[in-house]
């Protein structure tokens, strides 16, 4: 049997995700942005984190997901990549959470759209779904489309 694995929580809109605490550098509250001319719409800026400077992803609008209300201001999870942190803008955070092996399973499959590629699984929770991203793929922005 595999060790238990540990992921770092949170919300968007009403589904609960997860990615391993191993990616997760920080998680910190809302930052001020620097809007990015001509980026993806899914890029909503970058932020400063100590002096170097971070892309933020709105993983709303990544996951092809209704844009948050305004009156609530996004949390940052902080994830490391080859290629230097990024944040995921999220609703709400979670706590961490240890899940064994045994109460994964694949994506369903009548997942659709984009989240059919992002999410790499699921954990069966009492009383609901944890969905795994897959963070190499969510930080993979793709270009404007032409128009």
């Amino acid at each position: 049997m595999s060790d238990p694995q540990q992921y770092c929580t949170f919300y968007l809109a009403n589904l609960y995700f997860g990615v391993s605490v191993l990616n997760v550098q920080e998680v910190i509250k809302f930052q001020p942005m620097t809007f990015v001319p001509l980026a993806s719409r899914a890029v909503s800026g970058l932020i400063n984190l100590r002096g170097q400077i971070v892309t933020a992803i709105d993983l709303r609008r990544r996951l092809e997901l209704e844009d948050r209300e305004d009156s609530e201001p996004p949390m940052n999870v902080v994830i490391r990549t080859d290629e230097g942190p990024v944040s995921l803008l999220v609703d709400d955070i979670g706590d961490v959470l240890e899940v064994s092996d045994s109460s994964y399973e694949p994506p369903p499959s009548t997942m659709k759209g984009v989240a059919k590629e992002l999410i790499t699984g699921v954990h069966k929770l009492e009383g609901r779904l944890l969905l795994i991203l897959d963070i190499a793929k969510v930080v993979m922005v793709p270009q404007l489309k032409e128009v």
